[in-house]
């Protein structure tokens, strides 16, 4: 990611449909097994560092720590949170083994460069994670979803669910939820992708800059779909969709 994809998720992560309803689904498939009183959370690949704030739903300030392999984006955590930073990779975690309750992972492993870095991290993620501490991993769904979207933010890898789950299992985590997320709006997503690039129109672009103000209706509209889908995930799955996601725990 080059500095300005970091400027425009900093500005648009807040109020943009896509932040504001996966964070929804998130809490969705969290809350029903996280405590609110964790005393250790990372989010792991903290970006600008939204999620940071997010996640004091289920801590206090001072529990929340935030890792990232860019400066970049620290200097826009900063800008926003008080929580503890590190940059580092996240294959290769500068923190204690056993030492948090709470791990977030959000569309991280699909940008580690490398055969394997996703395993490492993953590997990394069961390490530093108390004994019954729990794990939420989000990716970006299907190979062949690929798009200029992803050429833009160096995206390495795509996912099934079965891929993700698996491995989750492989690193040693026992998965609690696993499900595909944001489906209602995946047909409009593969028309955008798949006919426009098959026609040559295909934006080279990343898909993350700020509405119109003319389109302000079209973001409260998909914003509505997103949160319909989180109520929908509190207690059921969804067989396909752009993203995939899991709650895994550390036994």
């Amino acid at each position: 990611m080059q500095a300005k994809d970091f400027e425009d998720l900093y500005e648009t992560e807040e109020k943009m449909w896509w932040f504001a309803g996966m964070r929804e689904i998130s809490a969705a498939l969290l809350d029903g097994l996280c405590r609110s009183d964790c005393a250790r959370i990372l989010d792991d690949g903290c970006g600008t560092g939204l999620n940071l704030e997010w996640l004091r739903r289920y801590g206090e300030p001072a529990a929340i720590s935030g890792l990232d392999v860019e400066r970049v984006a620290l200097g826009f955590c900063r800008a926003r949170s008080d929580a503890a930073l590190f940059q580092a990779s996240a294959t290769d975690l500068p923190l204690a083994a056993d030492a948090f309750d709470l791990v977030t992972s959000f569309d991280v492993l699909v940008q580690i460069p490398g055969d394997g870095a996703d395993e490492r991290a993953l590997a990394e993620m069961f390490r530093v994670l108390k004994p019954g501490g729990l794990v939420l991993v989000r990716v970006a769904a299907y190979k062949w979803m690929f798009s200029g979207h992803d050429r833009a933010i160096d995206t390495q890898r795509r996912y099934t669910l079965p891929e993700l789950a698996a491995k989750l299992e492989a690193a040693g985590f026992t998965v609690l939820r696993r499900t595909y997320a944001n489906t209602i709006l995946f047909p409009v997503a593969v028309i955008r992708r798949l006919v426009l690039k098959r026609i040559g129109l295909a934006d080279e672009h990343s898909d993350v800059k700020p509405f119109p103000p003319a389109l302000d209706w079209l973001n409260r509209l998909f914003t509505r779909i997103l949160f319909a889908e989180a109520r929908y995930l509190k207690k059921r799955s969804l067989p396909f969709g752009l993203s995939a996601v899991c709650v895994a725990r550390k036994d």
